[in-house]
């Protein structure tokens, strides 16, 4: 099995802020308000530049990067049939965050359906900060709360690290927040490495040829506001199915579109109606779930 190395900083000696960071946070949470014994678990990053910082799953890092590689692969062979699948456990976190330094100008990036947007936070964390204080690892840490993006929120930060950052959207405290946790304990945030890394030039993209879009792969992210997003997402909520229908009646015409569906146990249907029934059926069997989003206030 392989194992993440993790370069634990033990004093600010150690620290070097001209350095790109990329610090390792566990991410345990409830997904389903209604069975806390069910724990979900990711790897998080947060990549810190002299520009900016951006939050994402490590596992879902790795699973895009294997299937651009493939399809990078395909476009070299002149294969115009493309094929994307993902051997790798994409994690279960598929949403990021970037930071951009120094106006902290912070932008969500989600999906609905096969849809993705760029959310912008319009609200900043407004800390209390408190005498408390804790070692958590190799950090000595200060306690600081909130009310923030619909919960209370106690985090614990360092001023060895002068980084006022943090996981997911939380930033400016004085120091980098080593954990954070919500009031009824079902997100919580902790630090656990640091690493520096190299940022190299971009390589050279691989674009598909002209006029072809694999959706929800090489799709731009729509930039929308919270409320815009609210919007949505209760739509979904409310149709899960429709973009959908919708994709077959716009075919039409001459145009054959099938759709193919596996359920739960791998039983597949590849009549477009029931397949359409059973995606309305499984998307709103994981709305169900997944009831305790970080963000409460975001899909209300």
């Amino acid at each position: 099995m392989k194992k993440i190395l993790f370069f634990l900083l033990a004093c600010t000696s150690v620290w070097t802020s001209a350095q790109n960071q990329r610090f390792f946070y566990h991410y345990k949470y409830i997904p389903d308000s209604a069975n806390r014994e069910e724990i979900q678990t990711d790897m998080m990053l947060l990549d810190v530049t002299k520009d900016g910082s951006r939050y994402y799953s490590h596992s879902m890092f790795v699973a895009d990067s294997i299937s651009q590689a493939d399809l990078a692969k395909q476009i070299r062979s002149g294969s115009t049939n493309f094929n994307i699948n993902r051997t790798t456990k994409p994690g279960t976190v598929p949403y990021s965050v970037t930071k951009s330094y120094p106006d902290y100008k912070v932008f969500l990036f989600t999906s609905i359906s096969s849809d993705k947007y760029k959310v912008a936070e319009e609200e900043k964390p407004v800390w209390k900060i408190l005498p408390d204080q804790q070692k958590i690892g190799s950090w000595n840490t200060q306690k600081a709360e909130t009310d923030f993006a619909g919960r209370h929120w106690t985090a614990w930060f360092t001023n060895e690290i002068p980084i006022q950052d943090g996981p997911y959207t939380f930033y400016g405290l004085p120091g980098l927040i080593v954990k954070i946790e919500d009031a009824t304990a079902s997100h919580i945030m902790t630090l656990e490495g640091v690493k520096p890394f190299e940022t190299t030039a971009e390589k050279e993209k691989e674009a598909l040829p002209q006029g072809v879009v694999i959706s929800n792969f090489n799709s731009k992210a729509i930039d929308i506001t919270m409320k815009q997003f609210r919007k949505l997402w209760k739509a979904y909520v409310n149709d899960p199915a429709k973009n959908m229908r919708e994709m077959l009646m716009k075919a039409g015409g001459n145009t054959k579109v099938s759709i193919r569906f596996s359920g739960p146990g791998g039983k597949e249907t590849t009549d477009n109606q029931q397949a359409i029934r059973a995606i309305e059926q499984n998307a709103k069997e994981q709305i169900r779930k997944n009831n305790n989003p970080i963000q409460p206030d975001l899909y209300q």
